[in-house]
């Protein structure tokens, strides 16, 4: 990104990086000006402009000082990325090395590994066909403080994946995670650590007919109230909140431009 005054003076950034931590989300999208409607609308973000490298707009968008993430339309052709979606970026110590790791194990990439203003991004796709960024950060990677669960920030990122063992061996060789299953009562739930801090999950994939993806949670008060009005702004309900999805503590949706999300309760 460039072109923008960044201020991050409400934000803490550590020296060294947080291995495996979502440190950044994406939305590519198709329509940038119904994008930025609907989550000012959603979640109260506000919007910073910039530019990508390449001169398209950028928009940052924060929720309150904090930056949670970037919207950027889509490039028709961005090799693997062929619709709407939000994009996790992955803290990594060397993003080169974690590439060659990748395609070593069967991934391809979308997006080679380049420099940016704030750090050095590349894009891959899994095996499965998940799309996932990695990034290795030249400011440092937002603490945990700062990324602390809250309305309208990130507070989860998980992989629905067809086979999660796999998935779960393929992302220890590429990231350095290491992976621990634990029983839910929706079934086997697999979650990815470093340094014995929980950063992302896999979940065996609900649906035949539904691609392998990454999801990003997003923190409401009340996710069927947020759902009724992800409706109201154009997006659609994949899944409303009941008490055999987390207990009713989140909802499935797409926003209008077709990227998915989840609306994940917390606490106020």
């Amino acid at each position: 990104m460039s072109g923008a005054t960044i201020d991050t003076s409400a934000m803490s950034f550590t020296s060294e990086p947080l291995i495996g931590k979502v440190i950044w989300n994406d939305l590519i999208t198709e329509d940038l000006k119904a994008a930025r409607r609907f989550y000012s609308e959603l979640f109260g973000w506000t919007f910073d402009p910039s530019t990508t490298p390449d001169g398209r707009p950028y928009l940052l968008a924060r929720s309150g000082p904090v930056y949670v993430a970037g919207m950027v339309e889509l490039e028709s052709d961005t090799a693997g990325i062929t619709e709407s979606r939000w994009l996790p970026y992955v803290s990594v110590s060397d993003v080169d090395a974690s590439v060659s790791r990748a395609t070593a194990a069967g991934a391809t990439v979308a997006v080679a590994a380049k420099d940016l203003r704030v750090g050095r991004v590349a894009v891959i796709i899994d095996r499965e066909g998940a799309v996932i960024g990695l990034a290795r950060s030249h400011i440092g990677d937002p603490d945990d403080s700062t990324t602390a669960k809250a309305i309208g920030r990130v507070v989860w990122t998980e992989l629905l994946s067809n086979a999660p063992l796999s998935a779960a061996q393929f992302y220890r060789d590429v990231i350095g995670y290491t992976a621990q299953s634990v029983k839910r009562a929706s079934g086997e739930y697999i979650v990815l650590s470093h340094q014995e801090r929980d950063r992302a999950g896999i979940l065996k994939n609900p649906s035949e007919q539904a691609a392998p993806v990454w999801l990003t949670y997003f923190g409401v008060e009340d996710p069927r109230m947020a759902a009724r009005r992800v409706e109201a702004l154009g997006g659609r309900v994949i899944l409303w909140p009941s008490p055999q999805l987390r207990h009713g503590t989140m909802a499935v949706v797409t926003d209008p431009t077709g990227a998915l999300l989840v609306l994940s309760e917390v606490d106020t």
